[in-house]
């Protein structure tokens, strides 16, 4: 089986294609062009798994490159997106260009090209602040930043494009994922990042929003089950993939704080790390049962176990020197 995966290079798309090497599928990986030949995280990756990977560089923004990678692909995984929310106040267009634009193109070229299935991703973001828990697929779409509006858009394109053209997408719409590699824009990293450095006072934005968390390689695998289940049960749906579980962040802080066994004094909370007051998501707590009553997919680690895996990944000075401690990383 041949599988193309946009967005490879990324946090999640770096586990996927571990995944999807392990299970036995050839890889097509296509990364951001850029001019230093690098890689992304695939750079990282056992050179053992990248050689069954074919590295593709190019862009979803080009709807050329887009087809020219689908092309001949049993399935298709998008993931390639602007995530940061924070930048998207800043640079709204680009993640329009990108999150609802490069979509499109892929759904174009899976329609064109007749691909076998597509599996689209999507983001608990989309939701916004629950009004509801734990949040089902049901429940309403709330657009609270740019980054969020353009996932909506993009989700909704995958809905009109099954629709209007029985293009074979299923949408998995993760919730907060964690785990190595994960950029410190993202809350798990720069705690234990700046906790790592020996700082005590760690410096976060607010503290009383709630989370579910889910491990890199969990979500990779809810990608693979969504690909894997008989075409007619999960074909045009979209389905969450969380844990079901919520902490806040200042509780989670406080959790890493003692499994690192490292003093923590919690900041006040930084106007720079906060989202604009109406912006901010407060709660967000999946409820997964379509996705593992139509595919049998589970997470395999609890909060405590992903936790520890990726402190122990965060820590080793070869990777902790990655990161700029402490700085805000939009």
């Amino acid at each position: 089986m041949l599988a193309a995966v946009t967005g490879a290079e990324g946090f999640i798309g770096s586990h996927l294609v571990e995944a999807l090497v392990a299970s036995g599928a050839s890889v097509r990986a296509m990364v951001l062009y850029n001019s230093f030949g690098t890689r992304g995280w695939l750079d990282s990756v056992d050179p053992e798994v990248m050689a069954s990977v074919e590295v593709v560089p190019g862009d979803v923004r080009d709807p050329r490159a887009t087809r020219e990678f689908v092309a001949d692909a049993d399935v298709v995984y998008h993931l390639a997106a602007l995530i940061a929310i924070p930048y998207s106040y800043r640079a709204p267009h680009s993640y329009l260009e990108t999150n609802a634009g490069g979509t499109m193109n892929v759904l174009e070229a899976v329609r064109s090209l007749e691909t076998p299935r597509m599996v689209h991703t999507s983001t608990s973001e989309v939701y916004g602040t629950a009004v509801r828990v734990p949040i089902d697929e049901e429940h309403p779409l709330q657009a609270q930043s740019p980054y969020s509006a353009t996932k909506v858009a993009a989700d909704k394109l995958a809905e009109s494009y099954h629709a209007s053209f029985g293009v074979p997408v299923v949408t998995v719409r993760p919730f907060n994922t964690y785990g190595p590699r994960q950029s410190t824009r993202a809350v798990i990293p720069t705690i234990i990042s700046q906790l790592a450095a020996g700082n005590e006072q760690v410096a976060l934005g607010a503290l009383t929003p709630t989370r579910d968390l889910t491990m890199a390689t969990d979500t990779a695998r809810a990608f693979m089950a969504a690909a894997d289940a008989p075409l007619d049960t999960v074909v045009g749906r979209v389905m969450n993939a969380g844990s079901g579980n919520e902490i806040s962040i200042g509780d989670l802080a406080k959790l890493i704080a003692r499994k690192m066994g490292r003093p923590l004094s919690l900041a006040a909370e930084q106007v720079e790390r906060m989202r604009p007051e109406r912006s901010e998501v407060q709660r967000l707590v999946s409820d997964s049962t379509l996705l593992r009553r139509l595919t049998g997919w589970e997470p395999q680690h609890s909060l405590d176990t992903g936790l520890d895996e990726t402190i122990a990944w965060f820590i080793r000075p070869e990777n902790l020197a990655r990161y700029r401690v402490g700085a805000f990383t939009l």
